[in-house]
């Protein structure tokens, strides 16, 4: 069994969604920032991701990991859920499915 003790690394198990709400992408990073800058880039540019084909950029939810092992298992676990769970998820941390990129924004060259 891995003990996992304290780190000096952030990672982030997050979920964007469109101004409907109606999709959701989880995914995994070390910066939140430069991944939603990212995400936007592709919509503007490269139509062919998932996130860019539904036009996914607003951030619902994000958590926090010390460790890179822990953040991939949660975002497996996440991406095994249904629809109802991860909505419950969402609505535990943010009530009114507001937008969270403000939190996260400066500009980065990408």
């Amino acid at each position: 069994m891995i003990e996992f003790k304290e780190s000096i690394y952030s990672f982030y198990v997050y979920i964007i969604t469109n101004t409907y709400r109606t999709t959701f992408y989880i995914g995994v990073t070390n910066n939140l920032n430069r991944r939603l800058q990212e995400h936007n880039k592709n919509i503007e540019k490269n139509k062919k991701t998932f996130a860019a084909k539904y036009n996914l950029k607003d951030l619902v939810y994000y958590q926090k990991f010390g460790w890179v092992q822990q953040a991939i298992a949660r975002e497996k676990e996440l991406k095994g859920w249904r629809r109802k769970k991860k909505l419950d998820l969402i609505k535990a941390f943010n009530p009114t499915f507001k937008s969270l990129n403000h939190l996260f924004e400066q500009k980065v060259e990408l």
